[in-house]
């Protein structure tokens, strides 16, 4: 009988925010759309490696299975989490998303690096073509997404799990040279940057949601 009030509940709240939800959605769309458009640019620009200290200190370790899996974990746990979870907080959480996807394809088209030297190469399954393209390399989508996850969820226990996984990507993409270490560090303060705008906006936007 619990269970059944519960899913009751989850409905119902689903239902109460539906628009807000449907409007974060299309906005998802739009900012992948304008991510794939800035990462083919960048798959055509002309481009070079260029030297990193951090990185010529560090030595090429191949952790392909955390790099695609890890990330598809977390990618996932923003977007399930608050909509199994958290109702009220799931159409925040495509919108937050989306925001930084959105600044990170603007960053990104701006930035023509080629991978550093040593990168591992990854072969990703087609499903992120959408989202890792070789030469999208400023800011750590890697890095900032899990410190998102972060940022929204920091006041319960799934935020410490962020955390975790921020570092643990952060380590990754440097440990395999698939990113510079500026990508890595500039990633916590762009996406608190993008979290605190998407939170002065969307509070405005949603009014008393």
């Amino acid at each position: 009988m619990q269970i059944m009030v519960e899913i009751g509940e989850w409905k119902a709240e689903l239902k109460r925010h539906r628009y807000l939800i449907l409007v974060s959605i299309l906005f998802l769309i739009v900012a992948l759309l304008l991510n794939n458009a800035a990462g083919d640019y960048t798959n055509r620009a002309e481009v070079s490696s260029v030297p990193d200290f951090i990185l010529d200190h560090l030595p090429a370790v191949d952790l392909s299975f955390l790099f695609i899996w890890g990330y598809a974990f977390v990618i996932a746990a923003i977007f399930f989490y608050p909509l199994l979870f958290r109702v009220r907080m799931f159409h925040i959480a495509i919108s937050q998303f989306s925001l930084l996807v959105l600044i990170r394809s603007f960053f990104v088209s701006l930035t023509h690096l080629a991978l550093p030297a040593n990168a591992i190469f990854i072969e990703t399954p087609k499903i992120f073509n959408f989202l890792v393209f070789p030469n999208a390399l400023f800011f750590s989508g890697h890095t900032a997404i899990p410190f998102l996850g972060f940022l929204l969820f920091r006041k319960e226990k799934i935020g410490i799990l962020f955390l975790i996984f921020t570092f643990v990507m952060a380590a990754t993409v440097l440990l395999m040279h698939v990113h510079y270490s500026i990508d890595v560090f500039a990633a916590f303060f762009i996406t608190y940057g993008s979290y605190k705008l998407g939170e002065w906006f969307f509070k405005r936007f949603n009014g008393k949601e």
